[in-house]
């Protein structure tokens, strides 16, 4: 003889809910992926100072909300470390915070 446990549809719901993170949760860490990759890459180019230290950031937070887009954010990272050596660069040769041309 065989029993079949039938659970409750609340019980499902908050396994379901427990396995699984909030699609906006994710959606989140992607655009927060996407947006560090994009400021790192600007931060090349313009305002280092402050773009650099914000692409770190959001990369980081996006690899710890699980993103779908490892890829963008740990170009992210490295943008946003690239943004800080060239700044770093500038201050020791130019002695400015700024492109010269």
């Amino acid at each position: 003889m065989t029993t079949t446990l039938t659970r409750r549809p609340a019980e499902q719901k908050h396994q379901q809910a427990q396995k699984a993170p909030a699609p906006l949760a994710r959606r989140e860490a992607d655009g927060m992926a996407v947006a560090s990759f994009v400021l790192g890459l600007v931060g090349l180019l313009v305002f280092n100072v402050a773009l650099g230290p914000l692409a770190l950031v959001l990369a980081t937070l996006a690899l710890a909300r699980g993103t779908t887009r490892r890829g963008r954010a740990a170009l992210g990272l490295t943008l946003g470390a690239a943004d800080l050596i060239v700044l770093a660069a500038l201050a020791t040769t130019d002695h400015t915070l700024s492109w010269s041309i």
